[in-house]
């Protein structure tokens, strides 16, 4: 069998290129030889590193003071040793309407290690066990209560306490449990918490006359906006008074779910 210039060239070509395929492994390892690793180099990094017990030094030279955790100012955290996140989550827990009733409390902070306790623990200035007031968790009427009765529930501070009157002052009582989620920090976890101890009177809701607002009640109604507020205003002042609650209607910025939703709130006389 006779073969061709063309396939005897690409047969060589073909040979060379095994060739370099095999022999590349032993030129890599001319090349690159390996290097030993040097054990010193691990102690030489090492010292190089920041110290494990830089911390422990911090802690040893903070010096520790009675405290009562409530409200505590930062300065005062960082000077017992704590550091900013720690100190973040401790003011986060507070601004939910958290609260320390007794030392073990400070325990409820997840950023607070066991160590951390146990430090503080000696100096917090609170009892050791509970002896505030207990919760009942008696069921209050959430459009007479007042402060006091609702941090009687459990899982209600002082913060959510005050949120929860200062948003039934706006509204003029609240309608049905559900718009307590609409409280800042009110989820559907603590609602479903607090509920079955929540009762309400519609009877006491304080209605707005929409045809002689007070105009400061209406300026901090929740449901409406600035723009719409005026626009009953000014539809008002045009059309005479209104007699029903469809004549809100008769505004573009008013539509049916704005109107459910103020319904229990508007009167006409």
């Amino acid at each position: 069998m006779s073969v061709t210039k063309k396939e005897w060239n690409g047969l060589i070509v073909l040979l060379i290129l095994i060739t370099l395929v095999l022999a590349a492994p032993g030129v890599y390892k001319k090349l690159h030889p390996y290097k030993l690793v040097n054990p010193n180099g691990f102690d030489e990094a090492a010292a190089r590193l920041p110290k494990m017990d830089a911390d422990t030094t911090k802690l040893n030279n903070v010096k520790l003071f009675l405290f009562d955790p409530n409200h505590l100012p930062d300065t005062a955290w960082q000077k017992l040793g704590l550091n900013e996140h720690q100190i973040t989550t401790i003011k986060n827990y507070e601004a939910k309407g958290g609260r320390f009733y007794n030392k073990a409390d400070l325990k409820k902070i997840y950023a607070i290690s066991s160590d951390d306790y146990k430090r503080l623990a000696p100096y917090i200035n609170l009892p050791e066990k509970s002896n505030y007031t207990a919760k009942t968790n008696a069921v209050v009427d959430i459009n007479t209560t007042d402060t006091i009765k609702l941090t009687q529930i459990g899982g209600i501070g002082n913060g959510f306490a005050t949120r929860i009157i200062r948003y039934r002052d706006r509204l003029g009582g609240f309608c049905k449990k559900e718009q307590l989620k609409e409280i800042y920090g009110i989820d559907s976890a603590m609602y479903l918490d607090i509920a079955p101890f929540i009762k309400i009177d519609a009877r006491k809701i304080s209605k707005i006359n929409i045809n002689h607002p007070d105009k400061d009640r209406l300026l901090v109604f929740p449901y409406l906006t600035y723009k719409q507020k005026n626009a009953i205003v000014e539809y008002r002042n045009q059309h005479g008074d209104y007699t029903q609650l469809s004549d809100l209607k008769n505004i573009p910025i008013i539509d049916d779910g704005i109107l459910r939703k103020i319904e229990p709130y508007i009167s006409f006389k």
